[in-house]
Formats: C-alpha cells, structure tokens, sequence
C-alpha cells in the first residue's frame, strides 16, 4: 500500500513591511494637498469656538430671558414650591396617622378643643358679640382700615 504523506504546513505570519517615510519638502508655489484629518481637526475647532462663544453668551441671554419673563417665572416657581410643600404636608401627616395611639390622641384633643370653643364663645349672646368684635378686630389688622361697612 502506498501512503502518502501530506505535511500541514501553517499560513506564514510575516510581519508587514516598515513603513518607511518619505520627506517631502513642498516646492515654492506648488500646492499641498490637506489631508482629512487636518479637515476634521479644523472643522473641531470651529464647533469648539461656536460652543465656546454660546458658553459666553450664555448668562446673558439668560438675564434676558428672566427680565422679559420674570412674573412667569416666579409665579411657576411659586406653584412648584406650593405642591412640594402640599405633598410634603401629606406625607408627614400620613406617617403620623400610622403611628399608633397618635391619631386617636389628636382626635380627643380636636374634639376637646372645638367643646371647649362652643362653650366658651358660641352659647351665651353675650360670648357671641364678643366673638364678633374679636374677628372684626383680627379682620382690620389684616387688612388695614376700617372693615365695619361688611
């Protein structure tokens, strides 16, 4: 029987060649062609400056924008801080209410208070006439004047 024999013989890894540099000195006159990235780093460095001078300009258009807007922007800012804080009040009062004997606590002491208060001011006529000078005074110091017309 004839074998035969094959050899596996292994792609050779040659390393590439060295790159060797050509020095080219541009004759006067002549024209050099710009490569692209040359391109590219000019075209960076442009956007850089128009960002650079948008980051400028920046706080000044801002002020701006606030002078023109100002009563907007407040009250908007007034809105947010009045439903952060109402959402804050909830939840305080809704941990609270979960601790135990707290909230049946306050509810005797409300009740406590608004007996006390129909008591004091709201049975006798003579109580009553005092009530009514008392939130008149309270209403005038609020605001300001004579309120004895309403």
């Amino acid at each position: 029987m004839n074998t035969t024999e094959q050899q596996y013989q292994s792609p050779e890894t040659t390393s590439p060649e060295p790159i060797t540099k050509i020095d080219v000195t541009p004759v006067s006159g002549a024209l050099t062609p710009v490569s692209t990235a040359d391109q590219s780093t000019d075209e960076w460095r442009e956007w850089g400056k128009q960002v650079s001078q948008i980051l400028s300009e920046l706080p000044e258009y801002l002020g701006q924008f606030f002078d023109d807007n100002k009563r907007a922007i407040i009250s908007l800012g007034l809105l947010f801080a009045g439903i952060v804080s109402l959402k804050l009040t909830l939840a305080i009062l809704a941990a609270i209410n979960d601790i135990p004997l707290l909230a049946p606590t306050f509810e005797l002491v409300g009740i406590g208070y608004t007996g006390w208060f129909v008591y004091r001011y709201l049975l006798q006529a003579s109580t009553r006439q005092e009530l009514s000078e008392e939130v008149k005074n309270f209403k005038s110091g609020i605001l300001g004047g004579n309120s004895q017309a309403s």
